[in-house]
């Protein structure tokens, strides 16, 4: 049996009983790859810095400094030894207890060769399917979320073809945002915010931050001239109507951080820092960094941009402009942020985005 072409399973053989490390490894050696070691915190650093990655264990009970079922439990608390199968070894009466700390067997002492055989390549095959059974899963998973990004981006693309003010806005905001989000981490600001939500599907969902606009009218969104006041409130009618289209592909125990970074950004990117924003009226930190990102660098590609209803403003004129709105309308630490890599969002004042993003 093999797990993979051309390499036999590793069975790691735990036991400080040096005659009975030497009695398993004769009965397996014909068709296993074995590891020993002469105890739990033996066995235990091999594993942790993967100088051994078993396939299996065979691990005994009763040994000095660390026993079986204190090297059971610390791999039950570790995301990747954790999926190791363990048999457990022994010659006391301690079956129940084993099984109930998480051991997917046990065989006693003395050995029966016939027997030790059976059971180990009995769980290596169990375990050999389980991992199969957990790849297809996390590929379909990765397929529908992948169809779900694809849905939503080629809404992005019908809103920039259909509002001539968008242009190549979708795409320009996603890199000034790559922009951002890659300063951030370099200076250590937002880091622990953008590492647990996925600051890369941050990045990708930019481009749906103006998907709401699908349900705007043309002589309101194409309007060449000012909004009357009722016309603004329509415009701004485009924040709940994307977090609607959004929140129709989530689940109610949603985990796609794509998906949730969309919805922030839909509902949130024209709140204010300080809380004269719409549509909830959300202040400062509490509103989503995903979508205080997006105000900055929506805001910037509108002003340097020229639009239907007003002619584009210079680099340095946007920024005086910003910065007159920093700790009002934008996050003062992202208007910082900005200013630290100005050079670089001048170099994508309006270029043209053909090719994919690299998030």
């Amino acid at each position: 049996m093999s797990l993979e072409t051309g390499r036999r399973p590793k069975v790691l053989v735990v036991d400080d009983i040096e005659t009975n490390r030497i009695i398993l490894e004769e009965i397996l050696h014909d068709y296993y790859e074995i590891e020993e070691a002469s105890d739990g915190i033996e066995a235990m650093s091999k594993m942790l810095n993967s100088i051994v990655k078993p396939n299996l264990l065979l691990l005994d009970i009763m040994m000095p400094g660390m026993d079986g079922f204190e090297v059971l439990m610390l791999m039950k608390n570790d995301p990747v030894l954790k999926k190791i199968p363990v048999i457990f070894i022994t010659a006391a009466d301690s079956e129940t207890q084993g099984l109930q700390a998480g051991a997917v067997d046990y065989i006693s002492k003395p050995f029966l060769p016939e027997i030790v055989r059976l059971r180990v390549a009995n769980h290596l095959e169990l375990s050999l399917y389980r991992d199969k059974l957990e790849m297809m899963v996390e590929e379909k998973a990765q397929e529908l979320i992948q169809t779900k990004e694809n849905f939503l981006e080629s809404i992005a693309n019908m809103i920039e073809y259909r509002s001539l003010e968008s242009g190549q806005h979708v795409k320009r905001t996603r890199e000034l945002a790559r922009i951002m989000v890659t300063q951030l981490l370099k200076q250590g600001r937002y880091t622990q915010d953008l590492v647990s939500r996925n600051y890369n599907a941050l990045v990708k969902a930019v481009p749906l931050h103006d998907v709401g606009k699908i349900g705007i009218p043309d002589n309101i969104l194409l309007k060449p001239g000012k909004l009357t006041p009722d016309e603004f409130d329509v415009i701004k009618t485009h924040t709940t109507i994307g977090g609607t289209i959004i929140k129709s592909l989530m689940s109610n125990n949603e985990e796609d951080d794509y998906v949730r970074h969309c919805y922030d950004i839909c509902r949130s990117h024209h709140e204010r820092w300080d809380g004269s924003g719409y549509p909830d009226g959300t202040a400062n930190l509490d509103i989503p960094l995903s979508a205080r990102i997006v105000a900055v660098v929506d805001v910037y590609d509108a002003l340097v941009t020229e639009r239907c209803y007003k002619k584009a403003f210079t680099h340095e004129e946007t920024l005086d402009i910003m910065g007159k709105s920093s700790g009002s309308h934008l996050d003062p630490l992202l208007f910082e942020t900005m200013m630290e890599v100005k050079d670089q969002f001048k170099n994508y004042e309006h270029q043209d985005y053909t090719n994919n993003s690299p998030y």
